[in-house]
């Protein structure tokens, strides 16, 4: 079987796209894998880092309000869907997968056109126009949350990695530690705010430095590659890194983590049992809020708007929380397994049987 996986733009849609190709692999051996993507953004180094071929569209950005892109847009969205239908043509997929975002429109509008079946994945609880837009082409729609309101929903979960979905945090923990140069008897708050990181998360966790070092709790600070700055002196070990490729030991190396609640994190933190402080990104539709809102009702989280993340609050709610052991627990264990971690294999037998029935 081929399958065509369109995906891309940010993390948020290329991770999952990953995380299904290699299910798929898993499930049918033999299954070829194409991906779909723009020369322009995180797809182009991800996916063929990942072993799996390329192919291009150009970037269509979808304008949230009225501006001069938007008289642009059906120019390029033409092109774009030009270029789409040339790619299916080539190499004649069973079956396209989109993950949203302005990569899959072009792809969901050429398999409509060649008739090819299609499969759509939502990653937050808000969809976006793209997966609005391919709900309407099909009856093969998944969420990664229950109470998406798309047509022909079926909720699976979000696809996440293999090394998080599999994680023994408790068996990692010694080598996550002396990884990153932490003690293994003080608690550890991660601070992380995505990919690119989040100057007001780091500004507020920054501030609160001697908060932390007055408590006795370290802190691993994934600031991000473009916001990288020195770790503040402290008497206990405050770690600042731009970047982490091990989230697994991140995560095993945590007693907490304060970060941002885009899918692909509330499904990770909360999937492997880590209380959490999520900060929504404080632009967008609101989804982010929205994405974190059941692990807070369960009381795995807690959430706090950008606007008000201070290093004041920080000192306040944060340092607390990671001394309480008992509050820790209890929040892990509400956190652990409310979100499924078998998506991605949900996922691909959907897409597997799609493409038979076409």
């Amino acid at each position: 079987m081929r399958i065509l996986l369109a995906g891309g733009g940010s993390a948020g849609h290329t991770s999952p796209l990953l995380a299904t190709a290699d299910a798929l692999q898993r499930l049918s051996p033999g299954v070829e894998i194409t991906c779909l993507g723009t020369r322009e953004r995180i797809e182009a180094q991800l996916i063929p880092a990942a072993g799996y071929p390329l192919e291009f569209v150009p970037s269509v950005p979808l304008p949230r309000r009225p501006n001069a892109d938007l008289a642009r847009l059906p120019g390029r969205l033409r092109a774009a869907r030009r270029a789409a239908l040339d790619v299916i043509d080539r190499i004649r997929p069973d079956v396209v997968c989109g993950f949203g975002g302005f990569v899959s429109v072009p792809a969901y509008l050429a398999a409509r056109k060649r008739h090819v079946p299609l499969v759509v994945h939502e990653g937050n609880t808000l969809p976006g126009v793209a997966n609005k837009l391919g709900a309407r082409f099909t009856e093969h729609v998944a969420t990664s949350f229950p109470d998406t309101p798309l047509r022909h929903a079926t909720y699976v979960g979000l696809p996440i990695r293999r090394m998080i979905s599999t994680l023994d945090r408790a068996a990692l923990r010694d080598e996550a530690l002396a990884t990153f140069g932490l003690r293994t008897d003080l608690p550890v708050l991660l601070v992380t705010g995505g990919s690119q990181g989040a100057a007001s998360i780091n500004r507020a966790v920054l501030g609160a430095a001697s908060a932390f070092a007055e408590a006795g709790v370290q802190v691993l600070h994934v600031t991000g590659p473009s916001h990288e700055t020195e770790a503040p002196e402290a008497g206990v070990p405050y770690v600042v890194l731009g970047y982490v490729d091990r989230m697994d030991l991140a995560y095993s190396a945590a007693d907490a983590v304060l970060c941002r609640s885009g899918s692909n994190t509330v499904t990770e933190v909360s999937g492997v049992g880590l209380p959490a402080v999520f900060v929504p990104l404080p632009i967008g539709n609101g989804e982010q809020a929205l994405n974190a809102k059941a692990v807070i009702e369960a009381g795995g989280g807690l959430l706090v708007d950008d606007a008000d993340l201070t290093s004041a609050w920080v000192a306040a709610h944060v340092v607390p929380l990671l001394r309480d052991g008992e509050r820790l627990a209890a929040m892990g264990a509400a956190a652990a397994h409310l979100i499924p971690l078998d998506a991605d294999q949900k996922l691909a037998t959907m897409i597997l049987a799609a493409g038979d029935a076409g």
